[in-house]
Order: structure tokens, then C-alpha cells, then sequence
């Protein structure tokens, strides 16, 4: 008759021995993520900033600012997540060239991050570099550099409407071998979710940034002026 209670006892045991190392896993996972967040935020800040100088032409300086509350102002790096980035690159003369801006879009296999280069004088996208990316090895990861795809942001339209509140055009990605307007993305045979997901990341953030940036140019073009 005792029987039962053994095994009563045993299964305690068990399900007491597998939520400690639950526990213990628990806590080693969050420790471990605790200590290379760090690393992995100084990792992507460091791809920022090399690529702010790609999308960004004859750009030698940087400065940073964040939109909040439809407002741009200078970055101060305490800034929460609910800002958005505006990295402004100058020439050697304190010229405003352009500025970098953030976009991000769920992609084939993941969320698709990048980041793209507008000049305000042609209203146009002169440059995009993929920051992060899950996507197909062979297919979906061309979208950062395939040269037919990325010859698409070179005087990409970015004009506003005649209100200046929002883009004249949806930037858009379209199959490949159809796109007709200065605003249309070319996308890779083979590749087009992934190429369609740099299209929304695109779009999305213009159709935000774009107008407070035109609005607020000549506080992004005095920034720098003369300094080294």
C-alpha cells in the first residue's frame, strides 16, 4: 500500500528539481543578456555611425538631434525610445550635406532595420545601408548589396505635397522590371517581401521625419556652421 506514496514523493521531486533549474536558467539568461547589452548597443551604435557617412555625401561631420513632440532639437543621449534619430552630416566647411534617418519594417524572416541619407535641397534619398537583417542568406539579405537594388537610392523622390505635411508620393516598391516614377523601388527577383519590407521602413519614416525636417531646415543648416 505504500507504494503510491513513493511515487506521490518522487514526482515531487521531480517537479521540484525542474523548477529550480528553470529558475536558475531563468536567472542565467537574464544575466547574460544583462551583461552584452552593453556591448550590443555600442556594436550598433558604431554601425550607425559608419553608415551615416555612407548615405551622406561629402559629408565629414556629424551632428545629432532627436523629433519629440514634433519638434527637432539637439541630442543629448538621455533621450527615451519614444524619439526619433536625425543624425545631420556636414563638409569641412560646416555646410549641411544631408541627414541620416532610421526606418525599420517586418521583413521575410525578421524586422528589417536601416538606414537611409535625404538631402533636403533635391528632396530626394541619396543613399541606404542595412543595419540589421534576418533574411535569407542568398535572397532576402541582397536587399543590402545588390547594386541594381541599392542604385534605387540615388535621387529617390522624396518631395513633399503642397502642404508640406506629408510625401507628394508613397515611396513604394514594385516588382521588378516595372517601376516607372522617380519615387518607385526596383525590387530584387527573387527577393521582393524583403525588398518590399525597405520600402514600408522607408515611406514610414519620411512620411514622419521629412516634413519636420523641411520645416525646421534652417536650424539643421545653422548647427555647424563654422565649426571644425
Amino acid at each position: 500500500m505504500s507504494a503510491p506514496a513513493v511515487t506521490h514523493d518522487s514526482s515531487l521531486r521531480l517537479i521540484r528539481a525542474l523548477g529550480l533549474i528553470a529558475l536558475i536558467a531563468g536567472v542565467l539568461i537574464v544575466w547574460v543578456y544583462e551583461l552584452t547589452l552593453p556591448r550590443i548597443e555600442d556594436n550598433k551604435q558604431r554601425a550607425i555611425e559608419a553608415a551615416v557617412f555612407t548615405v551622406i555625401k561629402d559629408a565629414v561631420q556629424r551632428r545629432d538631434f532627436i523629433i519629440s513632440d514634433q519638434q527637432l532639437r539637439a541630442a543629448t543621449g538621455n533621450e527615451g525610445k519614444e524619439t526619433w534619430k536625425v543624425y545631420a552630416g556636414y563638409d569641412a566647411d560646416g555646410k549641411l550635406k544631408g541627414v541620416a534617418l532610421e526606418g525599420s519594417a517586418q521583413g521575410y524572416s525578421g524586422v528589417i532595420r536601416l538606414l537611409y541619407g535625404y538631402d533636403p535641397q533635391c528632396q530626394c534619398i541619396n543613399g541606404m545601408v542595412v543595419i540589421q537583417a534576418t533574411e535569407t542568406p542568398g535572397l532576402g539579405d541582397a536587399i543590402g548589396k545588390n547594386p541594381q537594388f541599392l542604385a534605387n537610392f540615388t535621387q529617390l523622390d522624396a518631395q513633399l505635397n503642397g502642404g508640406g505635411d506629408a510625401l507628394a508620393h508613397d515611396i513604394v516598391t514594385v516588382r521588378h522590371g516595372r517601376k516607372k516614377n522617380a519615387w518607385e523601388i526596383d525590387a530584387i527577383s527573387g527577393a521582393t517581401v524583403s525588398s518590399k519590407a525597405v520600402g514600408r521602413a522607408i515611406n514610414g519614416s519620411a512620411q514622419q521625419q521629412l516634413p519636420i525636417i523641411q520645416q525646421q531646415l534652417p536650424q539643421l543648416m545653422e548647427a555647424n556652421h563654422g565649426t571644425n
